[in-house]
């Protein structure tokens, strides 16, 4: 006789002869196969003193767990992981490719400039990207492990969100990406901020396409657990992907480093400053709305925060009332 055995959403599943692996030990070996990967790279990466595949392991590490725990889980044959397999596998392609091939173009990072030589300081970077791939995929990896995989994809609301998201997000990215690269290979773009395309819009149009596409792939998720009636715990796990994305661009290492960089390199050209006044730091808009928008708005609903601001302008912002 067959043995069956289910624990799913929170443990082994069995089905006849064939033993599958739930969320839980899925997680577990995600988390195995980063570390193992990053090391790998790590290794290479710090024995030749080599800058070129370091954003390249972190993109294709999405990919790696997205199948890994596609083809590890029991749910192949359901539209929802399918779904969440092939959109994360999209992005992770997409990105690392274009990583690749930027850090060709320059020929190294100068983020590590002062620890690539450093053992302790450059595996730092490491296991930050670690931590920043295995929680960002923790959507996916829970849908492919049982949770709410059964529900299929359907023109219900979550979805048809989630997915325009993701879409949307996904162009807004790649196209602030290609547009910026090809603005700093232009001999006329020394000295200059881009503001070509999207980033007359926004002042970082692609972090605004990150975290849309997160958010959009949390939402698919999310509508197999509502449908599945998962425990709560599956959603506060799941919902650490778009938060941790959000929190580390707006307030780690994105647009705080890039601001301040910009601050520093412009801050005393006006016109730089008369582009940050009319241009919204991260959710686009049209400049001639941004700028006529009341500060309260911008500082509450828009992220126009004074840790962006150069200093003068944050006293100028500080000094203001509210409303």
């Amino acid at each position: 006789p067959h043995t069956h055995i289910y624990l799913r959403s929170s443990s082994f599943m069995s089905s006849s002869n064939n033993v599958s692996l739930g969320y839980p030990v899925i997680l577990g070996i995600s988390a195995a196969v980063t570390v193992v990967y990053q090391l790998t790279f790590f290794i290479v990466a710090f024995a030749c003193t080599f800058d070129k595949l370091t954003d390249f392991a972190g993109g294709t590490n999405f990919l790696v767990l997205a199948l890994l725990s596609f083809f590890v889980g029991d749910n192949r044959a359901e539209s929802r992981p399918l779904l969440l397999t092939v959109l994360v596998a999209i992005w992770s392609l997409r990105l690392a490719l274009f990583l690749l091939t930027r850090i060709l173009m320059w020929g190294e990072d100068r983020r590590f400039d002062e620890t690539r030589t450093n053992f302790w300081k450059f595996l730092a970077f490491w296991v930050a990207q670690m931590i920043w791939v295995f929680t960002v995929t923790l959507p996916v990896q829970l849908t492919n492990g049982g949770a709410g995989s059964t529900a299929p994809v359907g023109a219900n609301a979550l979805d048809i969100v989630g997915i325009a998201m993701f879409a949307a997000g996904l162009v807004l990215e790649a196209w602030a990406d290609q547009t910026k690269l090809n603005f700093k290979k232009s001999p006329e773009a020394r000295g200059k901020w881009c503001t070509a395309g999207p980033w007359a819009w926004s002042r970082h149009p692609n972090y605004a396409g990150e975290i849309a596409l997160w958010f959009g792939i949390f939402l698919v998720s999310l509508r197999g657990f509502v449908q599945e009636n998962v425990r709560w715990n599956v959603y506060v796990i799941a919902a650490l992907s778009p938060i941790f994305v959000a929190v580390l661009l707006l307030f780690g290492s994105g647009m705080p480093l890039l601001e301040a960089s910009a601050n520093r390199k412009f801050g005393v050209d006006t016109n730089y400053l008369d582009y940050r006044r009319r241009t919204s730091p991260i959710i686009p808009l049209p400049p001639a709305v941004y700028a006529n928008l009341p500060m309260f708005l911008k500082s509450t609903l828009l992220c126009e925060w004074n840790m962006y601001a150069p200093k003068d302008e944050e006293q100028s912002l500080s000094a203001q009332p509210a409303a």
